[in-house]
């Protein structure tokens, strides 16, 4: 929530979104967000297709999105027990398509032009690092996504 604050006023006063855990968003909510915004951040738990439905997701098109960040493979008991207790009605394959690289690309089938992503499980402490440095140089230091991410990997 502070990270959002410092940085509002510097790139958009159209800031859209759910935040919080105190209810999850539904499938349309998903949709309307992400077929609305030039850019979409998901700072959350567990894997981002492990919340939307992969049926509905290939399904659209979204080419107005032009960035999507994905700060996600947080983990904590809950988030586990939640997690596991869905796996277990999806098959190997589907489980395969909510690993990181394969949903950048479906993200990019669908429209979106670059995908910054986490690859492994992290704290959400870790991935507020993240947030703070990616807004610092996408937004503070107008660096593109590219430079940024090349500064994340340092």
């Amino acid at each position: 929530q502070k990270i959002l604050e410092k940085y509002h006023d510097r790139f958009t006063l159209q800031w859209e979104g759910v935040i919080g855990n105190m209810c999850a968003p539904s499938q349309a909510e998903w949709e309307r967000l992400l077929t609305n915004c030039s850019a979409f951040l998901f700072y959350g738990m567990e894997r981002f297709m492990s919340h939307v439905l992969l049926n509905w997701l290939v399904a659209m098109n979204i080419p107005k999105c032009r960035l999507v960040i994905l700060l996600d493979l947080v983990r904590s008991q809950q988030s586990y027990q939640r997690i596991t207790n869905s796996d277990i009605h999806k098959s190997c394959l589907r489980i395969a398509l909510e690993r990181p690289t394969e949903t950048a690309m479906l993200l990019s089938l669908t429209g979106v032009g670059s995908v910054i992503a986490t690859q492994w499980y992290s704290s959400l402490e870790e991935n507020a690092e993240r947030l703070e440095t990616l807004f610092e140089n996408l937004l503070s230091s107008g660096k593109t996504t590219g430079q940024t991410v090349h500064v994340l990997q340092k």
